[in-house]
């Protein structure tokens, strides 16, 4: 099976005449990314039937074609070779470790990333890195993570902040000679990177850097791979010449072990944190260094180097390449979070919709039959928001993440961008918003899809269990979330004097990707107040976009307003923004995230040639998810003016449950449409199928000694009675 080019178009697709015919994709074509699905007497197959659209139209719809043949490619490799079978018992920390290496190992060998792929462009390569990275983690989630610290996030980070010079750490890495951890947090440092305390300082008389640890509070930690199996870390540390000069924060490729023996390298004091909440496949580890000599080469100079002679000196030579650097380097790991997380929230509504369909439970008195639990409108409330979400997520982590790479492309080219500062600021701010989004949104759906499954979703065969426990470092790893969100609102609040001006060409500047033309006409936008009076007034998607457009507004000026009376009552810059962030900067900052989320979603349903079948199902999962929204910050709405009285909260809550009870005959369709393979999700109950009562059956049946008397049997029985 050979590479899928992502830069080629689907087979069979090679113009909109042969693939694409009034907006609906070709049958054969669709084959390849949306298998057909097995057809089976029962529940599934029955609500299939109901919806009035066509499942696999609406998968294309969501992801690009080239991506999920990326990804449906990758599946069948790690589905065909045993290597990467799951165990069906957790097995003990040490050997979950050896499996994950053994199965990097094989991945490597597999050459899954063949080598043309270097070949092609900076944006064509990275889609197709993500997407293995992706596909990867829903198949097992340490075994991407290791994929990707030790080898595919390194390399990216090489590229970017190394030279010509370090290339051979690149070809090594690839050819499986090398495995890479990546070292900035520390044990009493993370989200503040600046202060740092691991030291490389410059001795030119030897022309080598020296590391050193100054306490176990410096001391390197939480790096993945570092524990066992990395030769070498790319570690994150103070650069220092003569005079006890700082030059700051700079990257240097460190060795740590020896590659054939693993065998620690005098000088440093390496090992394994020890058991964690979950990901126990990976040997996260700690290191500190003892007057630990590297050769000056070994510091990633595309920022800066260090002359033989210890001068300092910057290597930029335009502004462009440094905003292709700032960007790859601060984002590429959150967006890749963002994708994980988004296919992590799909699978766990896949689990929790399929299992609601097929479970009965209750019903009316003197019912022939119990109903599918998902008929009950507290249910549907339960799950069918992150169904939503989950559609919304898909758009719009695929397009952004596009425009991303498209910016940190042309950079690179050194082309000429206008704005390019404001084009910087606003992708962070993007991204600082995203990655809290849906991580946070993920870990409340596994919750949520966990309990809407009963006792049988507390089975580690249903696999949310697993999942939820996985994926809950993402909500602190690259940038804690709540931290993060302090960026994006920072962000949209020194831009607010501009919208308090009405001065539109200002914020047009401020802000070239749009994330921000909601602030033009705040003035007018905050005068407005809800005057609806049916249902039909709330059930739309301009309802939904002029109520998102007004609390960005208004959560904006109250950030502003706050932060003015308590600078003006003498709180430094500092303190005054620590005293906002909870009821101020951080709900502007998750809005501003869904508005933006929202703001693609519709872009997409826009596109022209979707059948009206697939724009009415998107549009119907827009008005969803906004509600959701809208509905969770009712009180900011009638404390900002907007709304008074009980009116807006009736009909919000009354177009919650409508539009719900509309997706109901749709949401087994929709699920199918985001839904991975069988063999990916991995669960008993969220199978395609629907045959949840004889893989639950076997799941029972099949476990080892499980019908038999414990071996310790003996501990715990009566004591015979003595006759005497």
């Amino acid at each position: 099976m050979g590479v899928v080019d992502v830069r080629q178009p689907l087979a069979g697709h090679e113009d909109q005449g042969q693939g694409l015919r009034s907006g609906v994709w070709r049958r054969d074509v669709l084959q390849e990314v949306a298998p057909d699905l097995p057809v089976v007497p029962g529940a599934l197959t029955d609500y299939r039937q109901q919806a009035s659209f066509d499942w696999k139209q609406l998968r294309v719809a969501l992801e690009d074609p080239e991506i999920l043949r990326v990804k449906m490619n990758l599946w069948r490799k790690l589905e065909a070779d045993p290597v990467f079978a799951h165990p069906r018992v957790t097995p003990p920390m040490e050997e979950q470790k050896r499996r994950v290496a053994v199965q990097l190992r094989r991945f490597l060998d597999l050459n899954i990333i063949p080598q043309e792929v270097h070949n092609w462009s900076y944006k064509d390569k990275t889609r197709f890195m993500m997407a293995i990275n992706a596909a990867t983690s829903s198949w097992n989630k340490n075994l991407s993570v290791k994929f990707g610290l030790g080898v595919s996030l390194f390399t990216n980070a090489l590229l970017s902040l190394g030279t010509d010079r370090h290339l051979s750490f690149y070809d090594a890495v690839w050819d499986n000679r090398f495995l890479f951890a990546l070292g900035m947090t520390e044990v009493g440092h993370g989200s503040n990177t600046k202060q740092v305390r691991t030291t490389a300082t410059y001795d030119p008389e030897t022309q080598t850097f020296i590391i050193n640890t100054p306490d176990f509070e410096a001391a390197k930690c939480w790096a993945g791979n570092l524990g066992k199996t990395c030769t070498h870390i790319m570690l994150f540390a103070q650069l220092i010449t003569a005079n006890d000069t700082c030059h700051g924060l700079h990257a240097f490729l460190v060795p740590i072990r020896d590659p054939e023996t693993l065998t620690p390298y005098p000088g440093i004091k390496v090992g394994d944190i020890g058991e964690k909440a979950g990901l126990n496949g990976i040997d996260n580890g700690f290191a500190m260094f003892d007057n630990y000599r590297i050769p000056r080469e070994n510091l990633l100079n595309r920022t800066g180097d260090v002359t033989p002679d210890g001068e300092y000196e910057s290597c930029f030579q335009n502004p462009e390449q440094i905003l292709g650097a700032a960007l790859e380097n601060l984002l590429a790991g959150r967006v890749a979070i963002s994708q994980e997380s988004t296919h992590d929230l799909c699978a766990a509504v896949t689990i929790s919709v399929r299992y609601a369909a097929v479970r009965k439970q209750g019903g009316p008195r003197n019912a022939k039959e119990e109903l599918s639990i998902i008929e009950y409108p507290l249910h549907q409330w339960r799950l069918f928001p992150y169904v939503a979400a989950s559609c919304v997520f898909k758009v719009f982590i695929g397009d952004f993440t596009d425009q991303y790479l498209d910016l940190v492309e042309q950079s690179y080219k050194g082309a000429e961008m206008k704005d390019l500062t404001s084009v910087a600021a606003e992708v962070h701010a993007i991204v600082s918003a995203m990655k809290p989004l849906i991580t946070w949104t993920c870990a409340s759906a596994l919750q949520e899809s966990r309990e809407a499954c009963g006792g049988h979703g507390y089975l580690k065969a249903s696999q949310l269990g697993t999942m939820r426990a996985d994926h809950d470092a993402t909500v602190t790893y690259e940038g804690d979330n709540n931290v993060l969100l302090q960026q994006t609102s920072n962000w949209i609040v020194r831009n607010w004097p501009y919208a308090k001006q009405g001065n539109t060409s200002a914020i047009l500047d401020a802000s070239p990707l749009g994330t921000l033309h909601c602030l033009i006409n705040a003035a007018e936008k905050l005068k407005e107040q809800f005057t609806g009076t049916s249902i039909d007034d709330v059930l739309n998607p301009n309802f939904v976009k002029s109520s998102y457009e007004w609390l960005v507004c208004w959560l904006t000026q109250s950030l502003d307003n706050q932060l003015q009376k308590l600078k003006s009552s003498g709180l430094d810059r500092f303190t005054a923004r620590g005293e906002v962030h909870a009821f101020y900067a951080k709900p502007l900052a998750l809005v501003f995230g869904e508005s933006n989320a929202l703001s693609y979603f519709w872009e997409k349903i826009k596109t022209p040639g979707l059948s009206s079948e697939i724009k009415n199902i998107m549009e119907r999962l827009y008005v969803l998810y906004g509600l959701w929204g809208i509905q969770r910050n009712l009180a900011l709405f009638y404390r900002g003016g907007f709304a008074s009285g009980p009116k807006m909260a009736d009909l919000v809550q009354e177009a919650c449950q409508a539009v719900c009870s509309s997706l109901k005959p749709e949401i087994v369709s929709v699920i199918d449409a985001i839904a991975h393979p069988d063999s990916v999700i991995k669960s008993i109950l969220g199978r395609s199928d629907g045959k949840i009562y004889d893989h639950l059956y076997d799941a029972y049946m099949s476990q080892q000694g499980n019908m038999g008397r414990p071996a310790w049997w003996h501990e715990v029985s009566a004591k015979p009675q003595s006759k005497l």
